[in-house]
């Protein structure tokens, strides 16, 4: 017996010995891997910011040593904002940010743009995200309005959720609802959106505020829209031809903002004010579209040929525009029924008439704005067949102007 307990001893011993000694060649082993892959992978841009309140468990924001991806942030400013804003110096046009897959996955853009089958479909050349192999750095290209600093900010706030502190006056929600909208990043749209019902604004203040309206959904602008300038009538058509304004210079891909503005002039209290706007903005675009027009006809700039041509170009560009903008506002004063002032304008508009026949028999027109005959074919038509329908009412001597043009 004591022989065997003896034998059972020694080679528990020399068990634990055997075990303590893997277990300090795999720490070593793996404290030699960790060194590695530290030094492979250096921060180059930005310090490492760990958030406090993070429920993203260990990522901490800019981490160059765990990130997965590379993210190049720039400054894209909004086709909406109707302020002029300050170009970004050359030292702060773009930063370069160390971020994790699984934290920006909590905005729906991300969560797209990171999804395999987005991926698969872009490919190695795609513009906003390329890199697809497990073993690189996602690197993604991400243009922000208004500035980098918004843009920055916004991206902590997907790690850190701390919107209470972060969103501290209307100015900073101003500067991160754009960003935060362009993401999908809904949390921050809320908090953004409630912070602004909740305080006070000051006249620049309240002009933002009315060119983001139109971005954001109905439940989310009823309590902003109640707020802006409620007193008197002519405070509420100064907003809503702001909102006008925005809507038609918003770009081709915006339909959801003309949408919601036509529900909105559909939806709106007096139908006088409605029409008092939507002619004031038809004016304004009829004008430009005659002032262009009659300047490619009748050019008076002086240069040289080069110079001539660029301006005879922006001359047909700028009518092609607002030519566009006057069908909308068209639709919109034939669908309140609204459009009899319009029709007589329209109809007086024999200068115009002239130069876009002269216009027309110069071939120049063809490659540059092929469209604008169809766009003011259009408009016309519109208002000949509301008049005709009686929609509009309309005196005989202009619905025979009409069909002249």
């Amino acid at each position: 017996m004591t022989k065997k307990r003896q034998r059972v001893v020694n080679t528990a011993a020399e068990a634990a010995t055997t075990t303590s000694t893997a277990s300090s060649r795999r720490l070593s082993s793996t404290a030699a891997m960790i060194n590695s892959s530290l030094s492979d992978k250096t921060l180059t841009q930005a310090s490492q910011k760990p958030c406090p309140h993070s429920s993203t468990g260990a990522a901490a924001f800019n981490d160059s040593t765990s990130a997965d991806v590379v993210l190049r942030l720039f400054v894209e400013p909004s086709p909406l904002d109707l302020d002029e804003l300050e170009s970004p110096s050359e030292t702060e046009s773009e930063v370069f940010l160390y971020l994790h897959s699984h934290v920006l996955r909590r905005s729906k853009y991300f969560a797209a743009l990171l999804s395999d089958r987005w991926q698969k479909d872009r490919g190695a050349d795609g513009h906003d995200i390329v890199g697809e192999s497990d073993e690189e750095l996602i690197r993604i290209n991400l243009g922000v309005p208004p500035t980098i600093e918004s843009g920055i900010t916004v991206l902590e706030l997907l790690y850190s959720g701390d919107f209470f502190n972060t969103i501290n006056s209307a100015s900073m929600a101003l500067d991160l609802l754009p960003v935060a909208l362009e993401l999908l990043f809904e949390e921050c749209v809320r908090s953004c959106v409630r912070f602004l019902e909740a305080v006070p604004w000051t006249e620049e203040e309240e002009k933002r505020v009315m060119s983001m309206i139109p971005l954001l959904g109905g439940e989310e602008s009823k309590e902003l829209l109640a707020r802006v300038s409620p007193g008197g009538n002519d405070s509420s058509e100064e907003m809503l031809y702001s909102l006008i304004v925005a809507a038609i210079h918003s770009p081709p891909n915006m339909a959801l903002v003309k949408a919601f503005v036509a529900k909105l002039l559909r939806d709106f209290s007096s139908k006088e004010s409605a029409k008092r706007v939507l002619e004031r903005a038809f004016d304004a675009s009829l004008k430009v579209v005659k002032e262009s027009m009659e300047e490619y006809s009748s050019p008076t700039f002086r240069g040289d040929n080069n110079e001539t041509e660029a301006m005879q170009r922006l001359n047909l560009h700028t009518a092609m525009t607002n030519g566009r903008q006057l069908l909308w506002l068209v639709e919109r004063m034939i669908e309140l029924k609204v459009a009899d002032t319009a029709v007589k304008e329209w109809s007086e508009q024999a200068s115009l008439t002239s130069d876009l026949q002269r216009a027309f028999r110069d071939d120049a027109w063809r490659n540059l704005v092929p469209g604008l005959p169809v766009v003011v074919l259009r408009s016309t038509c519109k208002l000949a067949n509301a008049v005709a329908t009686g929609s509009i009412l309309a005196a005989t001597q202009l619905a025979c102007s009409l069909q002249r043009l």
